[in-house]
Protein backbone atom coordinates (compact mmCIF):
# COMPACT_ATOMS: atom_id res chain seq x y z
CA UNK A 1 0.00 0.00 0.00
CA UNK A 2 3.08 2.04 0.11
CA UNK A 3 3.57 4.38 -2.87
CA UNK A 4 6.37 5.05 -4.91
CA UNK A 5 7.43 8.19 -3.86
CA UNK A 6 7.18 7.08 -0.03
CA UNK A 7 9.71 3.96 -0.86
CA UNK A 8 12.06 6.22 -2.47
CA UNK A 9 12.34 8.16 0.20
CA UNK A 10 12.63 4.95 2.78
CA UNK A 11 15.55 4.06 0.62
CA UNK A 12 17.15 6.82 0.46
CA UNK A 13 16.79 8.04 4.49
CA UNK A 14 18.09 4.53 4.75
CA UNK A 15 21.27 4.85 2.55
CA UNK A 16 21.48 8.00 4.48
CA UNK A 17 22.20 6.66 7.44
CA UNK A 18 24.62 4.47 6.32
CA UNK A 19 26.24 6.96 4.62
CA UNK A 20 26.64 9.07 8.20
CA UNK A 21 27.40 5.29 10.21
CA UNK A 22 30.15 4.71 7.65
CA UNK A 23 32.05 8.63 8.21
CA UNK A 24 31.19 7.77 11.54
CA UNK A 25 32.80 3.99 11.77
CA UNK A 26 36.08 5.47 9.84
CA UNK A 27 36.59 8.44 12.01
CA UNK A 28 36.23 6.14 14.83
CA UNK A 29 38.84 3.64 13.85
CA UNK A 30 40.97 6.53 12.71
CA UNK A 31 40.84 7.92 16.52
CA UNK A 32 41.11 4.09 17.78
CA UNK A 33 44.62 3.65 15.52
CA UNK A 34 46.14 6.90 16.58
CA UNK A 35 45.62 6.19 20.25
CA UNK A 36 46.43 2.71 19.82
CA UNK A 37 43.67 1.05 21.53
CA UNK A 38 43.51 -2.76 21.78
CA UNK A 39 41.19 -4.78 19.35
CA UNK A 40 38.73 -5.65 21.96
CA UNK A 41 38.12 -1.67 22.31
CA UNK A 42 38.16 -1.42 18.90
CA UNK A 43 35.25 -4.14 18.24
CA UNK A 44 33.32 -2.66 20.92
CA UNK A 45 33.63 0.37 18.99
CA UNK A 46 32.19 -1.21 15.72
CA UNK A 47 29.64 -2.97 17.69
CA UNK A 48 28.12 0.28 19.02
CA UNK A 49 28.47 2.18 16.30
CA UNK A 50 26.25 -0.69 14.26
CA UNK A 51 23.99 -0.42 17.12
CA UNK A 52 23.70 3.17 16.96
CA UNK A 53 22.92 2.80 13.25
CA UNK A 54 19.97 -0.34 13.69
CA UNK A 55 18.60 2.13 16.07
CA UNK A 56 18.55 4.88 13.53
CA UNK A 57 17.19 2.99 11.26
CA UNK A 58 14.61 1.49 13.11
CA UNK A 59 13.39 4.84 14.09
CA UNK A 60 12.86 6.18 10.75
CA UNK A 61 11.22 3.36 9.63
CA UNK A 62 8.71 3.26 13.12
CA UNK A 63 8.46 7.24 11.62
CA UNK A 64 8.08 6.16 8.46
CA UNK A 65 5.34 3.62 9.59
CA UNK A 66 3.17 6.21 11.80
CA UNK A 67 2.88 8.94 8.78
CA UNK A 68 1.63 6.66 6.10
CA UNK A 69 -0.88 5.25 9.03
CA UNK A 70 -1.97 8.69 9.39
CA UNK A 71 -2.15 9.83 5.81
CA UNK A 72 -3.84 6.67 4.89
CA UNK A 73 -6.54 7.00 7.57
CA UNK A 74 -7.33 10.54 6.80
CA UNK A 75 -8.18 9.54 3.30
CA UNK A 76 -10.34 6.83 3.80
CA UNK A 77 -12.17 9.42 6.52
CA UNK A 78 -12.72 11.69 4.16
CA UNK A 79 -14.70 9.11 1.96
CA UNK A 80 -16.90 8.37 4.65
CA UNK A 81 -17.35 10.64 7.38
CA UNK A 82 -18.88 14.06 6.38
CA UNK A 83 -17.31 17.31 7.55
CA UNK A 84 -18.90 18.73 10.76
CA UNK A 85 -19.62 22.30 10.02
CA UNK A 86 -20.28 23.12 13.96
CA UNK A 87 -17.13 21.42 14.96
CA UNK A 88 -13.71 23.39 16.18
CA UNK A 89 -10.22 21.78 16.60
CA UNK A 90 -8.00 23.59 18.47
CA UNK A 91 -4.36 21.48 18.14
CA UNK A 92 -1.33 21.84 19.45
CA UNK A 93 2.40 20.25 19.25
CA UNK A 94 3.71 23.33 21.50
CA UNK A 95 1.60 23.75 23.83
CA UNK A 96 -0.56 21.65 26.88
CA UNK A 97 -2.87 24.18 27.64
CA UNK A 98 -4.31 27.22 25.74
CA UNK A 99 -2.62 30.71 25.64
CA UNK A 100 -1.54 33.52 23.08
CA UNK A 101 -4.02 33.70 20.18
CA UNK A 102 -5.48 30.43 20.11
CA UNK A 103 -6.94 31.13 24.36
CA UNK A 104 -8.36 34.30 22.85
CA UNK A 105 -10.48 32.93 19.71
CA UNK A 106 -11.23 29.90 22.38
CA UNK A 107 -12.96 32.33 24.51
CA UNK A 108 -14.61 34.34 21.88
CA UNK A 109 -16.30 31.57 19.92
CA UNK A 110 -19.94 30.82 20.73
CA UNK A 111 -19.78 27.78 23.03
CA UNK A 112 -23.74 27.45 21.72
CA UNK A 113 -23.00 27.78 17.90
CA UNK A 114 -19.70 25.33 18.14
CA UNK A 115 -18.24 22.20 19.12
CA UNK A 116 -15.18 23.02 20.73
CA UNK A 117 -12.67 19.73 20.70
CA UNK A 118 -8.94 20.33 21.96
CA UNK A 119 -5.75 18.23 20.78
CA UNK A 120 -3.20 19.44 23.03
CA UNK A 121 0.72 17.86 24.19
CA UNK A 122 3.47 20.14 25.74
CA UNK A 123 6.19 19.15 23.25
CA UNK A 124 6.60 18.10 19.50
CA UNK A 125 8.97 15.83 20.95
CA UNK A 126 6.41 14.25 23.45
CA UNK A 127 4.81 11.16 21.90
CA UNK A 128 1.21 10.83 21.35
CA UNK A 129 -0.22 6.89 22.16
CA UNK A 130 -1.82 4.95 19.47
CA UNK A 131 -5.46 5.94 20.62
CA UNK A 132 -4.20 9.80 20.88
CA UNK A 133 -3.25 9.15 17.19
CA UNK A 134 -6.22 7.92 16.12
CA UNK A 135 -8.84 10.41 17.90
CA UNK A 136 -6.45 13.05 16.29
CA UNK A 137 -6.77 11.32 12.81
CA UNK A 138 -10.37 11.59 13.10
CA UNK A 139 -10.81 15.00 14.32
CA UNK A 140 -8.93 16.31 11.74
CA UNK A 141 -10.42 14.59 9.17
CA UNK A 142 -14.07 15.72 10.10
CA UNK A 143 -13.57 18.78 11.92
CA UNK A 144 -14.69 22.13 9.43
CA UNK A 145 -12.30 24.44 11.15
CA UNK A 146 -9.06 23.87 13.01
CA UNK A 147 -7.08 26.08 14.57
CA UNK A 148 -3.13 26.29 15.56
CA UNK A 149 -0.40 28.37 16.38
CA UNK A 150 3.11 26.71 15.68
CA UNK A 151 3.84 24.21 13.23
CA UNK A 152 1.88 20.69 13.91
CA UNK A 153 3.08 17.37 11.88
CA UNK A 154 0.15 15.56 11.69
CA UNK A 155 -1.42 18.91 9.56
CA UNK A 156 0.59 19.10 7.43
CA UNK A 157 0.39 15.18 6.56
CA UNK A 158 -3.47 15.67 5.51
CA UNK A 159 -5.48 16.94 3.03
CA UNK A 160 -7.38 19.25 3.23
CA UNK A 161 -11.23 18.78 2.34
CA UNK A 162 -13.33 21.02 0.10
CA UNK A 163 -14.81 24.11 2.50
CA UNK A 164 -12.49 23.08 5.26
CA UNK A 165 -10.89 25.95 7.19
CA UNK A 166 -7.14 25.15 8.30
CA UNK A 167 -6.24 28.56 10.04
CA UNK A 168 -2.33 29.07 11.67
CA UNK A 169 -3.12 31.15 14.46
CA UNK A 170 0.89 31.84 14.41
CA UNK A 171 2.58 32.36 17.74
CA UNK A 172 4.58 35.36 17.05
CA UNK A 173 3.45 38.65 15.60
CA UNK A 174 4.98 40.75 13.21
CA UNK A 175 8.28 38.87 10.99
CA UNK A 176 11.63 39.00 12.65
CA UNK A 177 13.48 35.90 12.25
CA UNK A 178 12.78 33.95 8.89
CA UNK A 179 11.09 30.66 9.54
CA UNK A 180 9.61 27.76 7.32
CA UNK A 181 10.42 28.08 3.50
CA UNK A 182 12.19 31.41 3.68
CA UNK A 183 14.91 29.99 5.24
CA UNK A 184 15.66 28.18 1.85
CA UNK A 185 18.12 30.93 0.97
CA UNK A 186 20.25 31.07 4.29
CA UNK A 187 20.31 27.93 6.04
CA UNK A 188 19.72 25.07 2.91
CA UNK A 189 17.09 23.80 5.83
CA UNK A 190 15.41 20.65 4.38
CA UNK A 191 11.54 20.83 4.71
CA UNK A 192 9.61 18.48 5.44
CA UNK A 193 8.16 17.17 2.05
CA UNK A 194 4.61 15.95 2.86
CA UNK A 195 3.99 19.86 2.32
CA UNK A 196 5.10 21.46 5.48
CA UNK A 197 3.04 24.98 6.18
CA UNK A 198 1.41 24.65 2.82
CA UNK A 199 -1.72 23.20 4.15
CA UNK A 200 -2.85 26.46 5.81
CA UNK A 201 -6.25 28.44 4.41
CA UNK A 202 -6.42 31.20 6.18
CA UNK A 203 -3.56 33.15 8.03
CA UNK A 204 -4.12 36.05 10.23
CA UNK A 205 -1.25 38.54 10.82
CA UNK A 206 -0.45 42.21 12.28
CA UNK A 207 -0.05 44.29 9.66
CA UNK A 208 -0.29 44.89 5.61
CA UNK A 209 3.43 45.17 5.46
CA UNK A 210 4.47 41.60 6.42
CA UNK A 211 1.70 39.50 4.12
CA UNK A 212 4.42 38.94 2.23
CA UNK A 213 6.76 37.51 4.79
CA UNK A 214 4.08 34.70 5.79
CA UNK A 215 3.07 33.87 2.19
CA UNK A 216 7.03 32.90 1.51
CA UNK A 217 7.32 31.13 4.62
CA UNK A 218 3.92 28.96 5.02
CA UNK A 219 4.36 28.27 0.65
CA UNK A 220 0.99 29.61 0.36
CA UNK A 221 -0.99 32.46 -1.44
CA UNK A 222 -1.09 35.48 -0.16
CA UNK A 223 -4.57 35.51 -0.67
CA UNK A 224 -4.68 33.22 2.13
CA UNK A 225 -2.75 35.72 4.35
CA UNK A 226 -4.77 38.81 5.94
CA UNK A 227 -3.78 41.85 8.44
CA UNK A 228 -6.67 41.08 11.12
CA UNK A 229 -4.51 41.61 13.77
CA UNK A 230 -3.31 38.93 16.57
CA UNK A 231 -6.56 38.16 18.88
CA UNK A 232 -3.86 38.53 21.96
CA UNK A 233 -3.23 41.96 21.62
CA UNK A 234 -6.47 42.83 22.48
CA UNK A 235 -5.57 42.40 26.12
CA UNK A 236 -3.03 45.24 25.54
CA UNK A 237 -5.74 47.83 24.91
CA UNK A 238 -7.72 46.98 28.10
CA UNK A 239 -6.55 48.71 31.07
CA UNK A 240 -8.36 46.87 33.56
CA UNK A 241 -7.95 43.48 32.05
CA UNK A 242 -3.80 44.44 32.50
CA UNK A 243 -4.24 45.87 35.97
CA UNK A 244 -6.43 42.61 37.15
CA UNK A 245 -3.09 40.51 35.70
CA UNK A 246 -0.62 42.57 37.34
CA UNK A 247 -2.55 41.99 40.64
CA UNK A 248 -2.81 38.03 39.96
CA UNK A 249 1.04 37.81 39.20
CA UNK A 250 2.04 40.20 42.44
CA UNK A 251 -0.05 37.75 44.31
CA UNK A 252 1.62 34.91 42.80
CA UNK A 253 5.11 36.17 43.14
CA UNK A 254 4.77 39.39 45.65
CA UNK A 255 9.09 39.43 45.92
CA UNK A 256 8.89 41.57 42.34
CA UNK A 257 7.45 44.28 44.12
CA UNK A 258 9.31 47.07 45.59
CA UNK A 259 12.74 46.80 43.11
CA UNK A 260 12.41 47.25 38.92
CA UNK A 261 11.82 43.88 36.68
CA UNK A 262 14.25 43.22 34.28
CA UNK A 263 13.43 40.54 31.84
CA UNK A 264 15.88 38.52 29.89
CA UNK A 265 13.78 37.04 27.17
CA UNK A 266 15.91 35.35 24.27
CA UNK A 267 15.18 33.16 21.81
CA UNK A 268 16.91 30.27 20.50
CA UNK A 269 20.22 29.28 18.56
CA UNK A 270 20.48 26.02 16.27
CA UNK A 271 18.64 25.22 13.13
CA UNK A 272 15.80 23.56 15.01
CA UNK A 273 13.81 22.81 18.38
CA UNK A 274 15.57 19.68 19.06
CA UNK A 275 19.29 21.29 18.45
CA UNK A 276 18.34 24.40 20.21
CA UNK A 277 20.46 26.16 22.29
CA UNK A 278 22.07 28.91 24.33
CA UNK A 279 25.57 30.68 24.62
CA UNK A 280 25.11 30.84 28.51
CA UNK A 281 29.03 32.10 29.22
CA UNK A 282 28.22 35.37 27.41
CA UNK A 283 26.04 36.28 30.25
CA UNK A 284 28.38 37.45 33.28
CA UNK A 285 25.77 37.12 36.18
CA UNK A 286 27.93 37.84 38.58
CA UNK A 287 28.30 41.53 36.87
CA UNK A 288 24.86 41.42 36.75
CA UNK A 289 24.50 40.71 39.92
CA UNK A 290 27.08 43.23 41.48
CA UNK A 291 25.69 45.72 39.19
CA UNK A 292 22.31 45.41 39.42
CA UNK A 293 21.03 43.90 42.93
CA UNK A 294 20.49 47.40 44.49
CA UNK A 295 17.73 48.54 42.12
CA UNK A 296 16.39 45.39 40.38
CA UNK A 297 15.93 41.76 40.32
CA UNK A 298 16.62 39.57 37.22
CA UNK A 299 13.69 37.11 35.76
CA UNK A 300 14.92 34.24 33.42
CA UNK A 301 12.36 33.21 30.15
CA UNK A 302 13.82 30.72 28.06
CA UNK A 303 12.25 29.76 25.25
CA UNK A 304 9.90 27.02 25.34
CA UNK A 305 12.02 24.55 22.85
CA UNK A 306 15.40 25.16 24.63
CA UNK A 307 14.15 24.79 28.49
CA UNK A 308 12.88 21.61 27.40
CA UNK A 309 15.67 20.92 26.42
CA UNK A 310 17.58 22.16 29.44
CA UNK A 311 15.13 19.85 31.58
CA UNK A 312 15.82 16.99 29.49
CA UNK A 313 19.16 16.95 29.43
CA UNK A 314 19.16 18.71 33.66
CA UNK A 315 21.17 21.77 32.42
CA UNK A 316 21.19 24.26 35.33
CA UNK A 317 23.78 26.97 33.47
CA UNK A 318 23.31 29.05 36.37
CA UNK A 319 23.77 28.79 40.50
CA UNK A 320 20.78 31.35 41.61
CA UNK A 321 21.58 30.26 44.85
CA UNK A 322 25.25 32.53 45.53
CA UNK A 323 22.49 35.69 44.40
CA UNK A 324 19.76 35.44 47.13
CA UNK A 325 16.89 37.57 46.21
CA UNK A 326 17.74 38.84 42.80
CA UNK A 327 17.97 35.86 39.84
CA UNK A 328 14.25 34.02 39.60
CA UNK A 329 13.71 31.76 36.47
CA UNK A 330 9.88 31.81 35.18
CA UNK A 331 10.67 29.90 32.23
CA UNK A 332 7.40 26.94 33.67
CA UNK A 333 5.43 30.42 32.94
CA UNK A 334 3.91 28.78 29.78
CA UNK A 335 2.73 32.61 28.50
CA UNK A 336 5.32 35.39 28.15
CA UNK A 337 2.47 38.77 27.46
CA UNK A 338 1.78 38.16 31.38
CA UNK A 339 4.39 38.84 32.62
CA UNK A 340 5.74 41.88 30.25
CA UNK A 341 2.94 43.43 31.91
CA UNK A 342 5.41 43.72 35.22
CA UNK A 343 8.17 44.33 33.40
CA UNK A 344 10.42 47.44 33.68
CA UNK A 345 13.24 47.12 31.25
CA UNK A 346 13.16 44.14 28.40
CA UNK A 347 16.29 42.21 27.39
CA UNK A 348 15.90 40.16 24.74
CA UNK A 349 17.85 39.77 20.67
CA UNK A 350 15.85 38.64 17.56
CA UNK A 351 12.54 36.88 19.59
CA UNK A 352 8.81 38.14 18.33
CA UNK A 353 8.45 38.88 22.11
CA UNK A 354 10.01 42.79 20.99
CA UNK A 355 6.38 43.04 19.04
CA UNK A 356 3.92 42.55 21.82
CA UNK A 357 6.44 44.77 24.12
CA UNK A 358 6.15 47.24 22.17
CA UNK A 359 2.23 48.43 22.78
CA UNK A 360 3.50 48.81 26.46
CA UNK A 361 6.25 51.89 26.05
CA UNK A 362 8.71 50.54 28.10
CA UNK A 363 12.88 50.81 27.94
CA UNK A 364 13.97 47.60 26.01
CA UNK A 365 17.32 46.22 25.54
CA UNK A 366 18.77 43.99 22.51
CA UNK A 367 21.57 41.74 23.76
CA UNK A 368 22.82 40.74 20.44
CA UNK A 369 26.49 39.31 21.22
CA UNK A 370 26.20 37.26 17.49
CA UNK A 371 23.85 39.63 15.33
CA UNK A 372 26.41 39.10 11.93
CA UNK A 373 26.30 35.24 12.50
CA UNK A 374 22.59 34.97 13.30
CA UNK A 375 21.71 37.12 9.93
CA UNK A 376 24.33 35.38 8.32
CA UNK A 377 22.00 31.87 9.12
CA UNK A 378 19.10 31.95 10.40
CA UNK A 379 18.65 35.38 8.61
CA UNK A 380 15.78 38.24 9.19
CA UNK A 381 13.20 39.58 7.25
CA UNK A 382 13.90 42.96 7.15
CA UNK A 383 17.54 44.57 8.36
CA UNK A 384 18.22 44.69 11.90
CA UNK A 385 17.84 48.35 11.97
CA UNK A 386 13.94 48.19 11.36
CA UNK A 387 13.36 46.07 14.52
CA UNK A 388 15.16 48.39 17.02
CA UNK A 389 13.38 51.20 19.03
CA UNK A 390 15.55 50.74 22.10
CA UNK A 391 19.75 50.41 23.16
CA UNK A 392 21.64 47.11 21.40
CA UNK A 393 24.58 45.97 23.68
CA UNK A 394 27.02 43.00 22.88
CA UNK A 395 29.10 43.30 25.92
CA UNK A 396 27.80 43.03 29.52
CA UNK A 397 28.74 46.26 30.44
CA UNK A 398 26.90 47.15 27.17
CA UNK A 399 24.12 45.38 28.73
CA UNK A 400 24.74 46.98 32.48
CA UNK A 401 24.60 50.35 30.87
CA UNK A 402 21.72 49.71 28.96
CA UNK A 403 19.52 48.70 31.44
CA UNK A 404 20.74 51.69 33.97
CA UNK A 405 19.92 54.15 31.13
CA UNK A 406 16.16 52.74 30.51
CA UNK A 407 15.93 54.50 27.27
CA UNK A 408 12.47 55.39 25.58
CA UNK A 409 13.27 55.81 21.82
CA UNK A 410 9.54 56.87 21.06
CA UNK A 411 10.18 58.04 17.46
CA UNK A 412 11.79 54.65 16.92
CA UNK A 413 8.96 53.01 18.35
CA UNK A 414 6.30 54.53 16.39
CA UNK A 415 8.00 53.90 12.99
CA UNK A 416 8.22 50.26 14.22
CA UNK A 417 4.84 49.71 15.14
CA UNK A 418 3.55 51.74 11.86
CA UNK A 419 5.51 49.10 9.99
CA UNK A 420 4.73 45.59 11.91
CA UNK A 421 1.65 46.15 14.23
CA UNK A 422 -0.87 48.79 12.21
CA UNK A 423 -3.59 46.11 12.01
CA UNK A 424 -3.63 45.44 16.01
CA UNK A 425 -6.30 48.05 17.35
CA UNK A 426 -8.26 45.89 20.34
CA UNK A 427 -10.67 44.43 17.92
CA UNK A 428 -8.27 41.71 16.44
CA UNK A 429 -10.16 38.86 18.09
CA UNK A 430 -13.44 40.10 16.68
CA UNK A 431 -12.00 40.71 13.51
CA UNK A 432 -10.17 37.27 12.96
CA UNK A 433 -13.16 35.40 13.90
CA UNK A 434 -14.91 37.01 11.04
CA UNK A 435 -13.08 36.23 8.63
CA UNK A 436 -12.22 32.44 9.73
CA UNK A 437 -16.13 31.98 10.82
CA UNK A 438 -17.69 34.15 8.10
CA UNK A 439 -15.56 35.30 5.57
CA UNK A 440 -15.60 38.86 6.47
CA UNK A 441 -13.13 40.97 6.15
CA UNK A 442 -13.73 44.63 7.46
CA UNK A 443 -12.04 47.54 6.65
CA UNK A 444 -8.81 48.10 8.74
CA UNK A 445 -7.05 51.70 7.13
Amino acid sequence: MCDGKASRRFVEEFFKVQVETTENTEKNQSNIVENNENPEEIKLSLVQTILKMIKKVIMRIKKGIIRFNFKFLNRILIIFCKLDDKKVLFVSDARDHLGGNLEYMYNYIPKDKYNIILNLKPDRRVKRSIKQRLNLVYEISTAKYILLDDFCTNISLMKVRKNQEVCQLWHGPGAFKKFGYSRYDKQNIKINKANSHRNYTKVPVTSEDIRWCYAEGFGTNINNVKATGFARTDMLFNKEEIEQKKKNLYEDYPYLQGKKVVLFAPTYRGTSLKNSYYDFEKLDIDKLYKKLKDEYVFIFKWHPGLYFNMKKNELNPYDFEKYPNFFYDFSEERDINDLLLITDVLVTDYSSVIFDYAFLNKPIVYFTYDLEEYEEGRGLYFPFEDYIYGKVAKTDDELIDAIKAEDLEEEKRKKFMDKFLSACDGNSTKKTYEWIFEDKIANRE
